[in-house]
């Protein structure tokens, strides 16, 4: 009997260490991918593991794991087999990730205009709000009511792989957007304005204006970059 005991004992012990290891990696992922987004981990800057472990107050599995799933999101780039490092910013990196977002995200804005219900539309209005009643003075508000809106704006496209990928080059563009933040006419950029306008085009059903507004958003910020790059 004392046998069984053990037995039943230790692959509850085994889960409970497993989801601790998960939920430390899923700590690191999210602490390091923002601090990589904001710019606090600047471009190209080596990542090494003895150093996150004393600024992430954790252990080197974690790190290891986190810096490789962040590396499939191509925020961290591998390099010299075992090392890591930021992932670098360039005009031509920029370029794609604007291309790839006007085409997949003008494609899930324009299934979402066609398949989206009352619900959809009600969410979508909501979330503006919300944008608009953020400071910009605060970063961390605004960013999570910018990030809510783009995403509830395509979440009814219908396709969770495309969201995926949309969710991904939102990510990877949030870096560049930081960037063009410290451009000297940035700051002159009517945004919001922009977002009413691409709110509006999506509430009345206007596929082609809506798709064309949210791709003049995003070239908007390259026009600021090119004083960076």
């Amino acid at each position: 009997m004392e046998r069984n005991t053990v037995s039943a004992e230790e692959p509850a012990a085994t889960a409970k260490g497993t989801v601790q290891a998960q939920s430390a990696t899923q700590r690191v992922v999210s602490e390091l991918r923002e601090q990589i987004i904001r710019g606090q981990l600047p471009p190209g800057e080596k990542l090494k593991v003895e150093s996150l472990k004393a600024l992430l107050n954790t252990g080197a599995s974690p790190i290891r794991e986190a810096l490789s799933l962040l590396t499939s999101d191509q925020l961290v780039e591998r390099f010299d087999q075992r090392g890591f490092r930021v992932a670098p910013v360039s005009s031509e990196h920029f370029q794609e990730i604007l291309m790839l977002r006007c085409e997949l995200e003008g494609l899930a804005l324009r299934s979402s205009i066609e398949l989206g219900d009352t619900q959809w539309e009600e969410a979508l209005v909501l979330t503006h709000h919300r944008l608009s009643r953020a400071s910009r003075k605060s970063a961390d508000e605004w960013e999570v009511q910018h990030k809510a809106f783009h995403h509830t704006m395509l979440s009814a496209c219908g396709s969770p792989i495309l969201l995926r990928f949309c969710e991904q080059l939102y990510d990877l563009n949030i870096r560049y957007r930081y960037l063009a933040g410290k451009s000297g006419s940035y700051a002159k950029r009517d945004v919001a304005k922009e977002h009413q306008s691409i709110l509006d085009a999506t509430v009345q059903r206007d596929q082609k204006l809506a798709s064309t507004l949210l791709k003049q958003h995003y070239t908007r910020t390259g026009e600021f970059l090119t004083e960076l790059f």
